[in-house]
């Protein structure tokens, strides 16, 4: 088993540091001792944050926690609740949030700056950094003191949406250059980086939420291009690494010779792969944390009695998300008095998670009274310079794929009426976008003297075509398909069998299709002669969109080789 060493990075404690993380832990009782392993999930139910139908304190007071995540609302309750979390505490927490395109994944009114794909895009490291450094200065505001980013993730299979929009780039190379920029802006605030999702994924399609993910590299494979991009980020000391409900069955077979296909299991449960991969072979010294706890990779494995011990047991550090509070704290209880966790491996992990703390100085200002923020620090949420940067971000991230028909640019003159389609993805869920890019849309083109009326997609009927072409100027065909763990694979789906939305009209009017999110939607309309990558339906990126589709602005950003999708018919 590897030991982590505190003396050395990712953590560099002094004498004192390391006194203070070996008296606590021996002064610890066991319940405190395993209550670090866990990191909750709080909710606002009503008027306050809630847990498991628990007061805050209650969660503090009776299980001990390591670390906090929580679903965000705005920032004054949110910084409310981690003041109050850290008042609670005996030992300081650890505090994360995911904020994979700004601050807008900590708050409510946070400031997007740029999806990694928009980073890659612009071929620019400096918006990755711009993403990390607002990223951090939001969080910081609010108490947060890690991050669950950048995702180092290398996207090679066009299908794959489960992180299409979170990968930056396809190959190592690219991959490195982004997210070592956002880890540059994120330190900016004293934050710990936390990378994920290791083993990797951008391999394979399905969704890790739903399946055991595959990453079905070969040894070598793996090593020249995930393998590069941990050992890069390892040797520049990132603190966190978040173990994926992912396997790579070759590498698995490689250093497990007799391992069967029945015996494969996720990183987050293979001591091969998190003890002897990542903190052996590639020397990892830091805290690995599981991905969350209620993805199907994790959950079809075994019996949640088994893999909640096991995966601490396997070399994971900390357990991300309780299901019943009680139930699952016993079973990490339990584990441990019946030897899946034995005392060697529950010291390391505790080790390397208060070592983080002490690395952040949490121990200290825990005792000084001065862990809490002042809700003054919020001013710096959407402030006009981190506004300037999502600005900056959306000129040169807006991605002109191919435009083979020109039917750029357009203007009130020649493309007055304009037939608006709008496409959409999860309805009635958490990523369910409203009516307000619609909304959004409508009233900007009305503003620059376009006359919209909005398609409704719910007919198979498309009426008298010459009539369409006399009433009609240019068709704007809007994606705004956002989602994740309904599907393994997202794509477009129209609102009926044959809907009169479908691109018939490609030949009739001139067509500009632009996408909001996913990248690779020319797999479905390859008939589309105009395509755009807009990346997000903030309202920066739609007004400099429909500048760029006007001429007014040029399009800077550059789109990778997988929007294709590997359809030749896609470049017509």
């Amino acid at each position: 088993m590897a030991k982590v060493d505190l003396t050395a990075k990712p953590y560099n404690l002094n004498e004192n540091q390391i006194s203070w993380v070996k008296n606590t832990i021996n002064a610890m009782t066991i319940e405190e001792k395993i209550g670090q392993l866990f990191v909750n999930l709080f909710f606002f139910d009503g008027d306050k944050y809630s847990g498991n139908k628990l007061t805050n304190k209650e969660i503090i007071e009776k299980y001990h926690i390591g670390g906090a995540r929580y679903i965000s609302v705005d920032g004054e309750k949110v910084q409310g609740l981690l003041n109050d979390l850290q008042s609670y505490s005996k030992i300081p927490l650890l505090v994360a949030a995911n904020c994979d395109n700004g601050g807008d994944g900590a708050v409510k009114g946070g400031t997007y700056i740029a999806t990694a794909a928009q980073c890659e895009a612009t071929g620019d490291e400096k918006t990755a950094y711009n993403a990390g450094y607002v990223a951090g200065k939001e969080s910081s505001s609010l108490g947060i003191n890690a991050m669950f980013n950048p995702v180092v993730d290398i996207l090679e299979n066009w299908r794959n949406t489960i992180v299409n929009t979170r990968c930056y780039g396809t190959n190592a190379e690219t991959v490195i250059k982004h997210t070592s920029s956002y880890v540059k802006g994120l330190e900016e605030s004293n934050i710990i980086p936390c990378i994920k999702h290791f083993p990797g994924d951008g391999i394979e399609e399905r969704d890790q939420h739903l399946i055991l993910g595959i990453n079905d590299l070969s040894v070598e494979e793996w090593d020249n291009s995930f393998g590069k991009v941990y050992k890069h980020h390892i040797d520049n000391g990132v603190g966190m690494i978040m173990a994926g409900h992912i396997a790579v069955p070759e590498y698995q077979k490689h250093l497990v010779p007799n391992l069967r296909d029945e015996d494969i299991l996720p990183a987050t449960l293979a001591p091969e792969l998190i003890d002897n991969l990542l903190k052996t072979k590639l020397g990892f010294n830091g805290l690995v944390i599981t991905d969350a706890s209620h993805m199907l990779g994790m959950t079809s494995a075994m019996r949640r009695e088994e893999y909640v011990p096991k995966s601490i047991a396997a070399g994971c550090d900390m357990f991300l998300f309780f299901n019943d509070i009680d139930e699952d704290f016993n079973f990490m209880l339990n584990g441990y008095k019946n030897g899946i966790i034995t005392e060697e491996r529950l010291q390391d992990a505790l080790e390397r998670i208060l070592g983080l703390k002490a690395k952040l100085n949490l121990h200290e200002k825990h005792a000084n009274n001065t862990l809490a923020k002042d809700k003054k620090e919020l001013e710096v949420i959407g402030c006009t310079e981190h506004l300037e940067m999502r600005k900056e971000a959306a000129d040169k991230g807006i991605t002109l794929v191919k435009d083979t028909h020109n039917n750029l640019p357009i203007n009130p003159e020649k493309n007055k009426r304009i037939c608006l389609y709008l496409l959409e993805g999860e309805k009635g869920g958490f990523y369910d976008a409203g009516t307000g890019t619609l909304d959004l849309i409508v009233e900007e083109l009305t503003k620059r003297g376009y006359e919209v009326r909005i398609n409704e997609g719910n007919s198979r009927v498309k009426g008298n075509i010459s009539k369409y072409r006399e009433t009609t100027d240019l068709a704007l065909v809007i994606s705004n398909v956002v989602g994740y763990g309904a599907e393994n694979n997202y794509r477009i789906k129209w609102k009926t069998a044959m809907s009169n939305e479908i691109p018939w009209y490609v030949y009739e009017v001139p067509t500009v299709f632009v996408s909001l999110n996913f990248t690779t939607h020319l797999h479905d309309v390859s008939m589309v002669k105009t395509y755009i990558n807009a990346y997000n339906d903030n309202k920066e990126n739609i007004i400099q969109l429909l500048d760029k589709l006007e001429g007014k602005s040029k399009f800077k950003g550059t789109p990778n080789h997988l929007v294709w999708a590997d359809k030749w018919q896609a470049k017509l």
